[in-house]
């Protein structure tokens, strides 16, 4: 397996692993306390620079030292760091969930490790993230997989080319593909992109629906494009999916949403700059080149879209204007001033308080299924985005 450009060579995992515990040993035969380093993942250490267009870590780390409260966390490190070292022998791919079990499994069949046995998954998936946060690598280069898909995809243009585990190669055509989508596996160091004539932009829409309707109704027939489902919140899969579109085919990209706080932080900040949670990888994980296409403020008065206030007893919606406040003094993103027009948005949205979801289109003109269709390609033609 290749390497992704941020993380490491899926080879020099088993030596950087053996290499950490060697280290843990020799401090426990000389009786000193061992001490682990974890690059801090969190929004205080993720620096942003616009001409990157992604969060990278800084120098903080994390040190876990040997003691009574730390014991079983370094020593499930070590238990589960075994288990992946496995798969990376043997080829095998597990999902988080499936690695929750495999370890239910050993700590079951050998007395000796029930007390390093995980109560809820949870706490299985928190001893992944570190083991990874240590070697400063991706969950995926140790074949594990939290979600194998990419976002639902539809072009009559676009053909992707498969290296497979045994060395063949398939090729996907998307025009061949009638109705179903193509969803690619979470492997895009083994894919290659290519176009059977031009596609002049890739459309990625929050709700996976909206983008079946907007295909259904034709519109991947009428305009060279890509119209991908993004799934709500982009797992992985689907970040790294629209991070391939961006950097194999150099096509203009637009992200098409809601109006609301927790769209433009949660959502479209994620696919085009990552996360804190992920700073290790965000830059596989990212497509900064990404614009939001709307819903937009000023869309609402322009298309008489229908929109409604942020209910006080909806916590989901309050939380999200608090981390909307929060994000503004805060997080590097929104604080950059190539990305005002995103920050402004989320001003107007804790001033206005009130939401608008992208179906909102569908109400312009009842009678014309295509409406939305059209709003979104004249706003893409006369450079409404942000």
């Amino acid at each position: 397996m290749s390497t992704r450009k941020g993380g490491k060579l899926q080879s020099e995992i088993p030596g950087l692993s053996k290499a950490l515990c060697m280290k843990l040993l020799s401090d426990l035969e000389r009786g000193k306390r061992p001490v682990l380093h974890a690059t801090k993942c969190s929004l205080d250490n993720a620096i942003y620079n616009h001409k990157v267009g992604y969060f990278t870590p800084g120098g903080k780390k994390v040190a876990t030292e040997l003691n009574v409260s730390s014991v079983k966390k370094m020593s499930r490190a070590v238990f589960m760091l075994e288990i992946l070292l496995r798969n990376i022998d043997t080829g095998a791919v597990n999902t988080k969930r499936e690695l929750y079990y495999i370890s239910k499994g050993e700590t079951k069949g050998t007395p000796s490790l029930k007390p390093l046995d995980f109560t809820e998954q949870g706490e299985s998936d928190d001893t992944i993230d570190f083991i990874c946060e240590l070697l400063e690598c991706y969950r995926e280069e140790m074949n594990c997989y939290a979600n194998d898909r990419g976002g639902q995809t539809y072009s009559q243009n676009l053909v992707v080319t498969e290296t497979l585990p045994d060395g063949d190669t398939a090729v996907v055509d998307l025009s061949k593909l009638g109705t179903s989508p193509f969803q690619p596996k979470n492997r895009p160091q083994n894919l290659k992109l290519s176009m059977k004539k031009k596609i002049d932009f890739c459309l990625i829409v929050e709700s996976e629906g909206t983008a079946n309707t907007l295909v259904a109704n034709g519109m991947t027939k009428r305009h060279n494009c890509i119209v991908m489902g993004a799934q709500g919140v982009p797992s992985n899969a689907v970040r790294g999916w629209a991070k391939l579109i961006q950097d194999q085919l150099s096509i203009p990209m637009y992200f098409f949403g809601d109006l609301d706080a927790y769209t433009m932080q949660n959502i479209f900040r994620t696919l085009k700059a990552g996360s804190a949670a992920s700073l290790i990888r965000n830059q596989d994980y990212s497509a900064p080149d990404v614009r939001f296409l709307g819903v937009l403020p000023e869309d609402i008065k322009k298309y008489d879209l229908f929109d409604y206030p942020v209910k006080e007893n909806d916590a989901q919606e309050v939380r999200a204007l608090k981390k909307a406040d929060d994000a503004l003094r805060n997080d590097p993103f929104f604080q950059d001033k190539k990305n005002k027009g995103s920050a402004d948005i989320l001003r107007w949205l804790m001033k206005n308080k009130r939401r608008c979801e992208q179906q909102a289109y569908f109400s312009v003109n009842p009678k014309d299924p295509t409406m939305p269709e059209k709003i979104i390609i004249d706003k893409i033609k006369k450079g409404e985005f942000v």
